[in-house]
């Protein structure tokens, strides 16, 4: 799928009502459990990726290259719409701009691009800089170029302001530069709205009442935000609830108890079946056009 049939599929499903649950994904085998569960959409999370690529914090250590890689086996192995984690825009402005035509040609659909001061870090884990409200607009404004310039992809803008300006400000002011930022972005042309890290229904209400537009919500379990149904959350006007690393911390989780079952001696008894597995990564569809290319040619007349 091209990332312009990507992004129309991704607008329509923006356009339609209710909040949307959207699992993140960290590779191609990830993505495509999501989408045979029905899931419609998938988000590439850079803290996932930097786990599961690498064993690393998802605290910018990754290069534009290797998110690029990971980002085109994930597009490549799923028909559904793929968002993918842009950070700061890898650089300056030029950058910013060059990364969202990557992320287009890679075949993403949507890309995200924030205001912390590079390196970025994750949200959660105290976040302690973002750069001047201007320059994160001028990101925005460089990432809408590219669109405009031929990268058709849904731009999803946020803001870490309500963390990083928290010290210094207060969470009051600090919530309301972040919703002032998110406003400027929507006037630049962004077209999803994301504040990370809001810490009660409250500020969550306040985002989506000051800020208008389409807006996206990190359900991170054990994170900062409450954890909320989608029904609650579209109440609260969001659009997306991304669950940045439900399947990640699911996998280690699984993973640790079966190395644990086999050094007791144990074969472990909760896994899906070899046979599943050979289905999952496609097995069957590869020795069926193996078949159709070994047979042999019908005799022309």
């Amino acid at each position: 799928m091209t990332s312009y049939t990507a992004a129309r599929r991704l607008r329509a499903l923006l356009a339609e009502p209710g909040c949307r649950t959207m699992p993140c994904c960290f590779d191609a085998l990830s993505a495509r459990l999501v989408e045979q569960a029905g899931f419609p959409l998938t988000f590439m999370s850079g803290f996932a990726v930097s786990a599961a690529r690498a064993a690393l914090p998802d605290t910018g250590l990754l290069s534009v290259t290797e998110m690029l890689d990971q980002g085109r086996s994930i597009c490549d192995a799923v028909s559904i719409p793929v968002i993918g984690d842009g950070d700061t825009g890898h650089g300056n402005v030029v950058n910013v701009h060059r990364t969202v035509a990557q992320f287009a040609r890679a075949g993403f659909a949507g890309i995200m691009i924030e205001d912390q001061v590079a390196p970025k870090r994750c949200g959660h884990t105290g976040v302690r800089q973002v750069v001047e409200r201007a320059e994160a607009e001028r990101r925005i404004r460089a990432a809408v170029a590219a669109r405009e310039a031929g990268a058709d992809l849904i731009i999803v803008a946020r803001t870490d302001a309500r963390s990083a300006l928290e010290a210094a400000a207060g969470p009051e002011r600090a919530l309301a530069e972040a919703i002032d930022r998110l406003k400027a972005f929507a006037d630049l042309g962004a077209d999803v709205l994301f504040l990370e890290a809001p810490r009660n229904e409250a500020e969550m209400a306040r985002c989506t009442r000051e800020a208008p537009g389409l807006h996206m919500v990190n359900m991170l379990e054990d994170g900062i935000t409450p954890l909320l149904p989608d029904a609650r959350l579209a109440e609260l006007g969001y659009k997306l609830a991304a669950y940045p690393l439900t399947l990640l911390a699911c996998a280690v989780h699984a993973m640790q108890v079966a190395l644990a079952q086999l050094g007791a001696g144990q074969v472990p008894q909760y896994r899906v079946s070899f046979e599943a597995l050979r289905a999952l990564v496609g097995f069957d569809a590869y020795d069926a056009m193996l078949a159709r290319y070994e047979a042999p040619p019908k005799a022309s007349r």
